[in-house]
């Protein structure tokens, strides 16, 4: 049987003017796209930014305008493929529309290369204040965040951090960076922890389980070989070690329905006599761990001691 070009397709994700369009302008102007491959460019949504007609010939693109969410099927982009015939597919996709959508409608063989969300800085809070689940959600397929329009300070306020740390708590497998005023790129932002890291005993606050969930994985390095006590609900892992359970936390990223549970897999040579959904406080010391299905190493307890605890006054954690 005759298989189709495998086609690699870059999604753009981000609500009106957060930076799509300049995105890949920019990067069209650096000439990564004078590779004399054909490019079809599905424009869902029109904003100020419009890449001049010339530069899109001079690239070899080919651009398409869907209108209207309806738009979105896997019979339109089967119409696409099969008319231009295209070596790749960028699509800039409304911020406003379902991205689930999108991705069920991708024929099989356009394969996703690289997901990117855009967010103005500028705005991410209002959004965040107004409409959580829709900002937010601009994260879940995004391998890049670029946070755009960033000042100085935004940064010393410590206010590029908590964007850092909300957009990460979606999206835990991708890279933030930020893009300042002035068009230089700042990967350096680093976070006012509320524990002190180079302590004996690093003491986990209850209200602090998040942002050290975060920062564990962001900064593995950082708790190698260091000890920590923090209070967290048993869970036992299906087919795992029966000297490991996993403390953790219910966290709530965008909404209620977003609720997950969160922790660390922790060796406790006592599991036993722990019993599921109970809380506890855990002193551990932190390793690195390679585990099935996840990439590249992570945090792994070493439990000292296990206590019986009362719950924590909010028993949901939240990232922000």
């Amino acid at each position: 049987m005759f298989k189709k070009k495998e086609v690699p397709v870059y999604l753009f994700f981000g609500f009106l003017e957060s930076g799509k369009t300049s995105f890949i302008l920019e990067t069209m102007k650096e000439g990564q796209f004078k590779d004399g491959k054909k490019t079809v460019y599905i424009l869902c949504e029109e904003g100020i930014e419009e890449i001049d007609e010339d530069l899109l010939m001079e690239n070899k693109f080919k651009t398409v305008t869907i209108e209207d969410q309806s738009g979105i099927t896997e019979e339109d982009f089967l119409k696409i493929d099969k008319a231009m015939k295209p070596d790749r597919v960028i699509i800039e996709y409304n911020g406003m529309w379902d991205q689930d959508t999108l991705l069920e409608a991708l024929p099989e063989n356009w394969l996703v290369a690289e997901g990117i969300a855009t967010v103005d800085a500028s705005t991410y809070t209002d959004h965040l204040n107004n409409m959580k689940m829709l900002m937010l959600n601009q994260f879940t397929y995004a391998d890049l965040i670029l946070f755009d329009r960033c000042t100085k300070a935004m940064e010393e306020s410590g206010d590029l951090a908590g964007f850092k740390r909300t957009a990460r708590a979606k999206n835990r497998r991708s890279q933030v960076i930020f893009e300042m005023e002035d068009g230089s790129i700042n990967n350096n932002i680093k976070e006012e922890l509320p524990y002190d890291v180079n302590a004996p005993l690093i003491e986990i606050e209850d209200d602090d389980f998040g942002i050290w969930y975060i920062d564990s994985f962001d900064h593995m390095d950082t708790y190698i070989g260091k000890r920590v006590r923090f209070k967290g609900q048993v869970y036992f892992p299906k087919k795992s070690d029966k000297n490991v359970f996993v403390p953790g936390r219910f966290a709530m990223t965008c909404c209620a329905a977003d609720i997950q549970f969160v922790g660390f897999q922790c060796r406790y040579d006592k599991v036993k006599e722990l019993k599921e959904k109970e809380f506890v406080t855990v002193t551990a010391t932190v390793r690195a761990a390679t585990m099935t299905g996840v990439e590249g190493p992570v945090p792994f307890l070493i439990a000292d001691t296990v206590e019986k605890a009362d719950p924590p006054k909010e028993e949901v954690v939240m990232f922000n």
